[in-house]
Order: structure tokens, then C-alpha cells, then sequence
């Protein structure tokens, strides 16, 4: 698999989301918490959605507060999404903003740190619908309104797992490898259809909760924040990306 290059020292205008409208999964933490703040930063009006509406409201209090456009929460247990929740979510975005500029698939599940001898079955389930099956069903009940945007961009979170399998990440892993062929075929499907563009972005080893929960002897202090990583969001979320498509990057290369 071949990782393309960002561009070096990258500086993303003030106003480089100005009136855009973005929906990231997983906005009440972590990467997902940042990004919807750093978006709003730059102008977007930001779609909250996760599963604890404490932790979005918080967001959307720390929006506010820095002066950004007002967001708008929707609360999703991905894990338990059914097709008519997704469709549901996607009437309200239409609804409410009569398109959708952008896309951050965030959220994800870690799962067990075993051998997949040892993997249980449930939890392998689970790993799997909230980090793939669930992408796939939120991105297909939102292509509608990404197609009413004068250009949009699906951003789907990877992993260095998921390009070479390592032992004991087990069903992670596969979901990674999973989430990158699904980024390139519908990039492939929409490259010539349409004015959305898709990648893939490997965060790499970042301060987060699911890094420390991988990795609990790690010093986190030694580990890039969600906001040293903030330029390469901006840069495939926003404008300046145009006609970068079907592509993988690493945020911290």
C-alpha cells in the first residue's frame, strides 16, 4: 500500500472552512474532540455526534465559547445504529443545512489486545460494526446530501495496523485494513460521479485515551496531542485538498 505525501509546513487559512458544514463521529474526545473544534476555528458549523451528549455539549459549550458558528449535537451509539437511525440523521443534516461539506469518520472501538485464537467472538462483533459496518452505513445514508455540496470531502481514520497486521491487535486490525479498501473503492465509485473526494489518515501514536489503553506503560508525554495533528485534518478536509483523492496518509509524516 502506497502512503502519499502531505504537504510540508502546511499553514491552512483562518477562514479556510468558512461556511462549511462538517459532521465528525466520535466529537466528544480525543482526535474527534479537536478536530470539531479546530473546524469550527476555521469557520465550519460542526455536527456533533456521539454517544455521550455530556461530552458533546461540552464541545459545543467550548465552540461557543471561542466565538465559533453555532454546532448542532446529534447524539449515535454506533454500536447499536440500526439503517433507519442513519437514514433519520442524514433527514435531519438535509433538513436543517441542505447539504454537507465534509465527513470525519472518527469514532472507533480498540477491542481486545489478544491472539485471534483467543479473540472472543462477541467482542469481535462488536470492533467490526462500530468501526466498519457503521461507517459504511453512515456514509451511504449521507452520499444524498455530500452530493449536494459544491465540492465535499469523506475523511475515514486508519491505522499503521491496518496496513501490516501486527499480532494481537486482532479484530482492530482487520477493521483498519477494512476501512482502507472501503476508502478506495467508494473513492473509485465517486471519482468520476461527483465533486467528493475520499481519503484515508493514519493519526499514529497520539495522546489519547485509546493510545494509553493500548499502550498503558507508554510515557503519553513522549506522544504527539490531537493538536499537533490538526494541520493534516485541515488540509484534507478543507479546499486546498481539491482533487486529492483514493489517497492514505500518515498525520505525523
Amino acid at each position: 500500500m502506497t502512503v502519499s505525501a502531505l504537504p510540508s509546513n502546511y499553514t491552512p487559512a483562518p477562514t479556510l472552512l468558512h461556511d462549511r458544514v462538517i459532521l465528525v463521529t466520535g466529537a466528544g474526545a480525543g482526535i474527534g474532540r479537536c478536530a470539531a473544534i479546530t473546524f469550527a476555528r476555521h469557520g465550519a458549523t460542526v455536527i456533533l455526534c456521539g454517544r455521550t451528549v455530556a461530552k458533546l455539549e461540552s464541545v459545543y459549550d467550548e465552540i461557543l465559547a471561542s466565538g465559533g458558528p453555532e454546532p448542532a449535537i446529534h447524539p449515535l451509539c454506533l454500536e447499536g445504529a440500526t439503517e433507519t437511525h442513519y437514514r433519520e440523521l442524514a433527514e435531519q443534516v438535509t433538513d436543517q443545512f441542505g447539504r454537507l461539506d465534509g465527513l470525519l469518520h472518527n469514532a472507533a472501538l480498540l477491542g481486545e489486545r489478544t491472539s485471534l485464537a483467543n479473540y472472543g467472538a462477541a467482542s469481535w462483533a462488536r470492533v467490526l460494526q462500530v468501526n466498519v459496518t457503521a461507517e459504511f452505513l453512515l456514509t451511504k445514508a449521507l452520499l444524498p446530501a455530500l452530493r449536494q455540496a459544491t465540492e465535499a470531502s469523506v475523511l475515514f481514520t486508519s491505522s499503521g495496523v491496518g496496513r501490516e497486521g501486527r499480532a494481537f491487535w486482532g479484530a482492530y486490525a482487520v477493521s483498519k485494513f477494512a476501512v482502507e479498501g472501503m476508502s478506495q473503492v467508494l473513492a473509485a465509485e465517486l471519482e468520476r460521479t461527483s465533486r467528493i473526494r475520499v481519503n484515508c489518515i493514519n493519526p499514529g501514536a497520539t495522546r489519547t485515551a485509546m493510545r494509553a489503553a493500548a499502550y498503558p506503560a507508554e510515557d503519553p508525554a513522549t506522544l504527539k496531542t490531537p493538536a499537533d495533528l490538526m494541520p493534516a485534518y485541515l488540509y484534507l478536509m478543507g479546499p486546498d485538498s481539491r482533487g486529492v483523492t483514493g489517497q492514505s496518509f500518515d498525520a505525523q509524516r
